[in-house]
């Protein structure tokens, strides 16, 4: 790699962190997750989060559109941890 395309790749790069960072920080802190957002608040997989609605993780369910409170998830793994 050349020093003019390893300065483009690392321009590159700076703008995307920045723009990564910038969307993170304008987004709401948002308390009520869908199923697939709270298996990645946890950092689990689909199924295993499936697993934890069967080991006791409480969801509700309005119309059938299932949604999960943060402290929920918080709790959950507070009180299943070992």
């Amino acid at each position: 790699m050349t020093e003019r395309a390893l300065k483009l790749y690392l321009e590159e790069l700076k703008i995307e962190i920045i723009t990564a960072i910038t969307e993170q920080i304008s987004k709401p802190n948002k308390q009520l997750l869908t199923v697939r957002e709270a298996a990645e608040y946890l950092g689990v997989s689909y199924n295993t989060f499936q697993k934890f609605r069967y080991e006791g993780l409480k969801i509700f369910e309005v119309d059938g559109i299932k949604r999960i409170y943060k402290h929920e998830l918080d709790k959950f793994i507070e009180d299943n941890c070992y």
